[in-house]
């Protein structure tokens, strides 16, 4: 339990204490971004709603105040992998933390009520569902709660991007726990959602903090789809040997499919979805967690359980759902503040395959339009002409954006050229055939290719006018137009046809009203640089990559005999800092930044036996 208190007579401020806390058992410096003044807020007594971009530091914010008011802090998590994840690494740095979840044994949540009921504990982490459990509420009523945390508070709302509907029932923890400050914590959340969560957790009068949604250390980047995307995605992680990334796939099938192909090429890569066993989930991920490179093929199921410092990538194959899901997604990388890497394939086809699962959920109309609005503002900034950082700090409400300098667009500006002629061909093209063809027949109609057209069709006035431009370019071009809702795709049980989209739009362009701009698309550069080295590695001068090597061989040892992630020990981030300073001494070792005091105790002489050696 905590040594100091908040009453201590050396500090003069809960705050100071909770920076204290912050300096000896997790080893920061200091706070960062808006970390303090949250912190402030929940340990005066008071609600709150924060939303902090992922790594940004979240979970200190509930759990130091949860160390210093009297009481045991209850954390609210979705996933067990994420609850797991954040006890082992609470344990690691000395602080009394425990989950009770549906994976615990009948002894182990015995020994565990026992010793929270004996104030042992300073955090508890309980699924909303685990929670809200009448036997569980009611031995918890009768303990001393310090506060109660929402992580991942989005799944509260219906416009988030992970709508859970047992999250609603949380909104009754107001009237069973009076008088304790609530926290309502997420790293996505545009303005209507964080209404959403406000309202569904009776938050309405508690302040709300919203950080900067950027991630200077995050280089996105897109591309539209050429054919099928897995001989792209494989290009893209072979050119990034030796390290972790994550790969997001739309369909199990697709899943089980790319990691087949990834480990034909020799990338130690692995599937993870929900049609696989729960054993087989677990086994996976603690794969993934332990291995200091390793590959993860994942459908979103894999989201919100990626607590990994070190993941170097991550890849869309197929494109995320909304701008939301895409920052949560995308946020796996780069946890540890290192230089990351976001890269989306996405296509028509993606776009129109979101707006069938759109209209297949039992929603409100309401609902469904907001999602169909989220669809088109994600394949705006995927398929847009301007900096992809900016767009997406500016949907979430962020004013005085600049471009980021990095991403894609930003390193290469794309050249576009005004398509408004060609667009209004398409368009009539499309009208004239009724809504009877796919995308292919619409071009090699533009083009007068088509195979044994009909003299119907050679007849009309959009037979061969479209001479001007290559298949290539007329793919491209209908690509554009289905982006920009000009044409729309029907199903046809999975023989897509085009047909026009918006009535207004569509006469716009026709009357020359509305011009249409299509990006020029250039052969896409084939990466061939190679990194096989950490990016901590990297960063280190060459005569230190003998110690931060021996450094992580004893982490993985070390690791391996405690059965726990080697992240959770120290990130490369403090080894690469232990192999440029060599520490000599203890106190030394405890001026690096992520060595606590519990890790110092732990690891410290270990440590500096391995600096002495190397």
């Amino acid at each position: 339990m905590l040594p100091v208190m908040l009453d201590s007579p050396t500090l003069e401020t809960p705050l100071e204490t909770a920076a204290a806390i912050l300096r000896r058992t997790f080893g920061h410096a200091q706070f960062r971004g808006l970390q303090a003044e949250v912190i402030a807020e929940v340990l005066a007594g008071r609600h709150a709603m924060a939303v902090l971009p992922t790594g940004g530091g979240k979970s200190v914010c509930f759990q130091i105040p949860a160390m210093m008011r009297p009481g045991v802090g209850l954390v609210v998590s979705p996933l067990i992998a994420l609850m797991a994840d954040q006890v082992e690494g609470l344990v690691q740095s000395g602080v009394a933390a425990a989950r009770l979840d549906s994976d615990a044994t009948l002894d182990e949540r015995s020994a565990i009520w026992r010793r929270l009921e004996a104030g042992e504990f300073d955090l508890l982490y309980l699924s909303p569902e685990g929670l809200m459990q009448p036997h569980t509420l009611d031995r918890l009523v009768r303990q001393n709660i310090a506060l109660i945390a929402i992580d991942e508070a989005h799944c509260v709302s219906q416009w988030g991007h992970d709508f859970r509907p047992e999250y609603r029932m949380l909104g009754r923890l107001a009237q069973l726990f009076p008088g304790v400050p609530r926290l309502a914590v997420t790293a996505t959340a545009d303005a209507r959602t964080r209404e959403d969560i406000r309202a569904e957790l009776q938050l309405e009068d508690s302040r709300e903090f919203v950080a900067s949604f950027a991630r200077p250390e995050l280089r996105l980047s897109a591309e539209r789809k050429q054919g099928r995307s897995d001989a792209r995605v494989i290009e893209l992680v072979k050119a990034r040997p030796n390290r972790s990334g994550v790969i997001y796939s739309g369909s199990r099938d697709g899943t089980d499919r790319l990691a087949e192909a990834l480990k034909a090429q020799g990338v130690p890569a692995v599937a993870y979805h929900a049609g696989l066993d729960r054993k087989t989930r677990n086994e996976r991920l603690m794969h993934f967690l332990n291995a200091e490179e390793a590959v993860m093929v994942a459908t979103i199921a894999f989201g919100m359980g990626v607590d990994k410092p070190d993941v170097r990538y991550v890849i869309h194959a197929d494109p995320p759902a909304s701008m939301e899901a895409y920052w949560q997604e995308i946020g796996r990388a780069g946890r540890d503040g290192e230089p990351a890497e976001g890269i989306t394939l996405y296509g028509s086809s993606d776009m129109a395959w979101a707006f069938r699962r759109i209209e297949g959920r039992e929603v409100s109309d309401t609902v469904r339009q907001g999602q169909g609005r989220k669809v088109r503002q994600l394949y705006a900034m995927l398929d847009g002409m301007n900096c992809r950082a900016a767009a997406v700090r500016r949907y979430f409400g962020e004013e005085g954006v600049q471009v980021c300098g990095q991403c894609d667009l930003c390193l290469a500006p794309p050249e576009s050229v005004d398509a408004t002629t060609a667009a209004q061909k398409a368009l009539a093209a499309a009208h004239r055939l009724g809504g009877r063809v796919g995308r292919g027949r619409l071009a090699d109609h533009l083009l007068g290719k088509t195979k044994d057209p009909s003299q119907t069709e050679q007849a009309l006035s959009t037979w061969g006018i479209g001479k001007e431009l290559s298949p290539a370019a007329w793919r491209d071009l209908i690509d554009q137009l289905l982006f920009e809702g000009l044409l729309k795709e029907d199903p046809n049980d999975g023989r897509p046809l085009i047909g026009l989209g918006d009535g207004e739009a569509v006469r716009a362009v026709y009357r020359g009203e509305r011009a249409v701009t299509l990006r020029k698309v250039e052969e896409i550069a084939r990466p061939t640089r190679k990194r096989g080295k950490s990016e901590a590695q990297a960063a280190q001068a060459p005569e230190h990559h003998t110690l931060f090597d021996a450094l992580r061989s004893w982490r993985r040892n070390t690791a391996a005999e405690q059965g726990v992630p080697p992240y959770v020990i120290f990130h490369d981030r403090t080894l690469g800092e232990i192999a440029s300073f060599r520490p000599a001494t203890l106190n030394d070792l405890a001026g690096i930044g992520g060595v606590g005091q519990a890790k110092l105790d732990h690891y410290g002489l270990a440590v500096l036996k391995v600096v002495r050696e190397n």
